[in-house]
């Protein structure tokens, strides 16, 4: 769901990585349908490889995105523009236990500014795929048989 979703600072909005070249990237944005090029030195950051801090561990960005989906039944959430203390209030609900010491009202704003936009983009599936689960699996299975041959 979120695989090749980036964020890029720098740069408003989110982005879907298009091609590799051999000192960039490059990326299409998800508002204008632009692309551009990204080079090695931005900092970009898959959404896919960021969690948010709670008080027992770190949960995937895919997790809490879920969380805010099943609050608002596949609608959309609150705005990233709402007061700080709505914000965090929010949160709560979806993390009740999200460390408050090390996420920042700047955190949960793109959180919500990004789900707001994949969700708008219909881009939010949280179903699991089976079939690569089996394919895998399978996959995993023959390489060993052929490795003890």
């Amino acid at each position: 769901m979120l695989k090749g979703i980036l964020s890029i600072s720098g740069q408003s909005g989110l982005f879907k990585m298009v091609a590799e070249a051999k000192n960039n990237i490059i990326v299409e944005s998800l508002d204008t349908q632009k692309r551009i090029p990204v080079h090695s030195t931005s900092k970009v950051s898959a959404l896919e490889d960021i969690a948010i801090y709670t008080e027992t561990s770190d949960v995937p960005l895919k997790e809490i995105l879920k969380a805010i989906s099943d609050k608002e039944e596949g609608g959309s959430a609150l705005s990233h523009k709402s007061s700080g203390n709505e914000l965090k209030k929010y949160f709560e609900e979806v993390v009740p236990d999200y460390d408050k010491d090390r996420v920042y009202v700047s955190d949960i704003k793109k959180v919500l500014q990004w789900y707001n936009k994949l969700q708008e983009k219909e881009m939010l599936d949280f179903t699991e795929p089976e079939e690569e689960k089996t394919e895998e699996s399978v996959s995993t299975d023959e390489i060993k048989k052929t490795d003890s041959e």
